[in-house]
Protein backbone atom coordinates (compact mmCIF):
# COMPACT_ATOMS: atom_id res chain seq x y z
CA UNK A 1 0.00 0.00 0.00
CA UNK A 2 2.93 1.95 1.03
CA UNK A 3 6.25 3.12 -0.39
CA UNK A 4 8.96 0.93 0.48
CA UNK A 5 10.52 3.99 0.92
CA UNK A 6 8.57 5.29 3.83
CA UNK A 7 10.15 4.68 6.58
CA UNK A 8 7.99 2.69 9.41
CA UNK A 9 6.98 6.16 11.35
CA UNK A 10 6.01 7.47 8.40
CA UNK A 11 3.62 4.67 7.34
CA UNK A 12 2.23 4.53 10.87
CA UNK A 13 1.48 8.31 10.66
CA UNK A 14 -0.53 7.80 7.34
CA UNK A 15 -2.42 5.15 8.36
CA UNK A 16 -3.43 6.43 11.37
CA UNK A 17 -5.10 9.79 9.49
CA UNK A 18 -6.82 7.47 7.18
CA UNK A 19 -7.96 5.20 9.82
CA UNK A 20 -9.21 8.36 11.84
CA UNK A 21 -10.93 9.55 8.64
CA UNK A 22 -12.64 6.69 7.79
CA UNK A 23 -13.49 5.44 11.62
CA UNK A 24 -13.30 7.46 13.97
CA UNK A 25 -10.95 7.78 17.42
CA UNK A 26 -12.58 4.08 18.94
CA UNK A 27 -12.82 2.60 15.63
CA UNK A 28 -9.24 3.33 15.30
CA UNK A 29 -6.87 0.31 17.02
CA UNK A 30 -3.78 0.25 17.44
CA UNK A 31 -3.54 -3.27 15.75
CA UNK A 32 -5.93 -1.93 12.44
CA UNK A 33 -3.20 0.53 12.13
CA UNK A 34 -0.43 -2.11 12.47
CA UNK A 35 -1.95 -3.89 10.13
CA UNK A 36 -2.84 -1.13 7.71
CA UNK A 37 0.85 -0.08 8.07
CA UNK A 38 2.12 -3.24 7.27
CA UNK A 39 4.36 -2.26 10.77
CA UNK A 40 5.02 -4.77 14.19
CA UNK A 41 3.54 -3.78 17.59
CA UNK A 42 7.21 -3.44 18.62
CA UNK A 43 7.76 -0.76 15.54
CA UNK A 44 4.71 0.69 16.85
CA UNK A 45 5.59 1.38 20.09
CA UNK A 46 8.89 1.98 19.42
CA UNK A 47 8.22 5.03 17.54
CA UNK A 48 5.00 6.19 19.75
CA UNK A 49 3.74 6.06 23.29
CA UNK A 50 0.91 4.68 22.35
CA UNK A 51 -2.38 5.19 20.34
CA UNK A 52 -2.72 8.64 21.63
CA UNK A 53 0.56 9.89 20.72
CA UNK A 54 0.23 8.17 17.44
CA UNK A 55 -3.22 9.91 17.15
CA UNK A 56 -1.70 13.38 17.95
CA UNK A 57 0.86 13.18 15.22
CA UNK A 58 -1.49 12.17 12.48
CA UNK A 59 -4.18 15.06 13.35
CA UNK A 60 -1.57 17.46 13.73
CA UNK A 61 -0.42 16.42 10.05
CA UNK A 62 -3.82 16.20 8.45
CA UNK A 63 -4.44 19.68 10.20
CA UNK A 64 -1.20 20.68 8.53
CA UNK A 65 -2.11 19.87 5.11
CA UNK A 66 -5.69 21.33 5.36
CA UNK A 67 -3.99 24.94 6.01
CA UNK A 68 -1.33 24.24 3.13
CA UNK A 69 -4.28 23.49 0.78
CA UNK A 70 -6.57 26.39 1.57
CA UNK A 71 -3.52 28.37 1.75
CA UNK A 72 -2.61 28.02 -1.62
CA UNK A 73 -5.84 28.90 -2.65
CA UNK A 74 -6.33 31.61 -0.37
CA UNK A 75 -2.69 33.31 -1.04
CA UNK A 76 -3.64 33.25 -5.01
CA UNK A 77 -2.96 36.86 -6.13
CA UNK A 78 -6.81 38.90 -7.27
CA UNK A 79 -10.08 40.35 -5.31
CA UNK A 80 -11.20 38.82 -2.19
CA UNK A 81 -14.39 37.82 -3.59
CA UNK A 82 -12.52 35.70 -6.47
CA UNK A 83 -10.25 34.10 -3.63
CA UNK A 84 -12.42 32.74 -1.08
CA UNK A 85 -14.85 31.64 -4.26
CA UNK A 86 -11.90 29.59 -5.42
CA UNK A 87 -11.39 28.41 -2.09
CA UNK A 88 -15.50 27.23 -1.95
CA UNK A 89 -14.90 25.95 -5.42
CA UNK A 90 -11.99 24.31 -5.39
CA UNK A 91 -12.08 20.56 -5.52
CA UNK A 92 -12.81 18.32 -2.69
CA UNK A 93 -14.25 14.62 -2.34
CA UNK A 94 -17.48 16.05 -0.48
CA UNK A 95 -19.05 13.05 0.55
CA UNK A 96 -15.94 11.69 2.59
CA UNK A 97 -16.22 15.30 4.52
CA UNK A 98 -13.42 16.92 5.84
CA UNK A 99 -10.71 15.28 7.49
CA UNK A 100 -10.13 17.59 10.33
CA UNK A 101 -14.23 18.87 10.72
CA UNK A 102 -15.29 14.86 11.23
CA UNK A 103 -12.54 14.92 14.11
CA UNK A 104 -15.10 17.95 15.61
CA UNK A 105 -17.52 14.99 15.95
CA UNK A 106 -16.04 12.19 17.69
CA UNK A 107 -16.28 12.45 21.64
CA UNK A 108 -12.69 11.22 22.04
CA UNK A 109 -10.92 13.37 20.33
CA UNK A 110 -13.05 16.52 21.25
CA UNK A 111 -13.24 15.10 25.35
CA UNK A 112 -9.19 15.31 25.02
CA UNK A 113 -7.37 19.16 25.24
CA UNK A 114 -4.37 17.55 23.33
CA UNK A 115 -5.91 15.95 20.62
CA UNK A 116 -8.55 18.59 20.33
CA UNK A 117 -5.81 21.15 20.09
CA UNK A 118 -5.00 20.81 16.75
CA UNK A 119 -8.69 20.92 15.24
CA UNK A 120 -9.44 24.28 17.38
CA UNK A 121 -6.26 25.79 16.08
CA UNK A 122 -6.97 24.72 12.24
CA UNK A 123 -10.39 25.79 12.22
CA UNK A 124 -9.38 29.19 14.14
CA UNK A 125 -6.57 30.31 11.60
CA UNK A 126 -8.75 29.20 8.30
CA UNK A 127 -11.49 31.52 10.02
CA UNK A 128 -8.97 34.39 10.80
CA UNK A 129 -7.17 33.60 7.18
CA UNK A 130 -10.28 34.39 5.55
CA UNK A 131 -11.66 36.98 8.06
CA UNK A 132 -8.54 39.34 6.50
CA UNK A 133 -9.71 38.72 3.36
CA UNK A 134 -12.80 39.96 3.86
CA UNK A 135 -10.87 43.35 5.64
CA UNK A 136 -8.98 43.29 2.62
CA UNK A 137 -12.08 43.57 0.59
CA UNK A 138 -14.09 45.76 2.92
CA UNK A 139 -10.81 48.36 2.52
CA UNK A 140 -10.50 48.60 -0.96
CA UNK A 141 -13.89 49.24 -1.45
CA UNK A 142 -14.82 45.68 -2.88
CA UNK A 143 -17.36 44.46 -0.41
CA UNK A 144 -19.70 47.15 1.33
CA UNK A 145 -18.62 48.09 4.93
CA UNK A 146 -22.20 46.39 6.91
CA UNK A 147 -19.90 42.85 6.21
CA UNK A 148 -18.19 41.67 9.12
CA UNK A 149 -15.10 40.19 8.18
CA UNK A 150 -15.37 37.81 10.97
CA UNK A 151 -18.81 36.91 10.98
CA UNK A 152 -18.37 36.45 7.14
CA UNK A 153 -15.37 33.96 8.00
CA UNK A 154 -17.30 31.84 9.85
CA UNK A 155 -20.02 31.85 7.97
CA UNK A 156 -18.03 30.97 5.06
CA UNK A 157 -16.39 28.18 7.31
CA UNK A 158 -19.69 26.94 8.22
CA UNK A 159 -20.71 26.68 4.92
CA UNK A 160 -18.02 24.19 4.16
CA UNK A 161 -18.36 22.24 6.83
CA UNK A 162 -22.02 22.06 6.73
CA UNK A 163 -22.45 21.49 3.13
CA UNK A 164 -19.87 18.36 3.63
CA UNK A 165 -23.16 16.97 6.45
CA UNK A 166 -25.80 17.65 4.00
CA UNK A 167 -23.80 16.28 0.89
CA UNK A 168 -23.00 12.73 2.87
CA UNK A 169 -26.32 12.69 4.02
CA UNK A 170 -28.53 12.77 1.05
CA UNK A 171 -25.42 10.74 -0.60
CA UNK A 172 -24.50 13.38 -3.31
CA UNK A 173 -22.08 16.37 -3.62
CA UNK A 174 -25.11 18.76 -5.17
CA UNK A 175 -25.92 19.25 -1.61
CA UNK A 176 -22.54 21.14 -0.38
CA UNK A 177 -22.65 22.40 -3.73
CA UNK A 178 -26.36 24.14 -3.87
CA UNK A 179 -24.54 25.27 -0.07
CA UNK A 180 -21.37 27.24 -1.60
CA UNK A 181 -24.15 28.97 -4.76
CA UNK A 182 -26.29 30.08 -1.70
CA UNK A 183 -23.16 31.49 -0.43
CA UNK A 184 -21.36 33.14 -3.30
CA UNK A 185 -24.63 34.69 -4.30
CA UNK A 186 -24.74 36.64 -0.92
CA UNK A 187 -21.30 37.68 -1.27
CA UNK A 188 -21.71 38.93 -4.54
CA UNK A 189 -24.85 40.87 -3.47
CA UNK A 190 -22.77 42.68 -0.87
CA UNK A 191 -19.65 43.45 -3.48
CA UNK A 192 -19.51 47.39 -4.30
CA UNK A 193 -17.34 46.99 -7.26
CA UNK A 194 -17.06 44.94 -10.37
CA UNK A 195 -14.25 42.09 -10.62
CA UNK A 196 -10.56 43.15 -11.81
Amino acid sequence: MYSSFMSTPERLIESTRELLWERGYVGTSPKAIQQHAGAGQGSMYHHFAGKPDLALAAIRRTAEEMRATAEAVLSRPGPAYTRIEAYLLRERDVLKGCPVGRLTMDPDVIASDELRAPVTETLDWLRERIAGIVEEGCAGGEFTDALDPRDVASTVVATVQGGYVLARSSGAPAAFDAAVRGLLALLAAARTAPTA
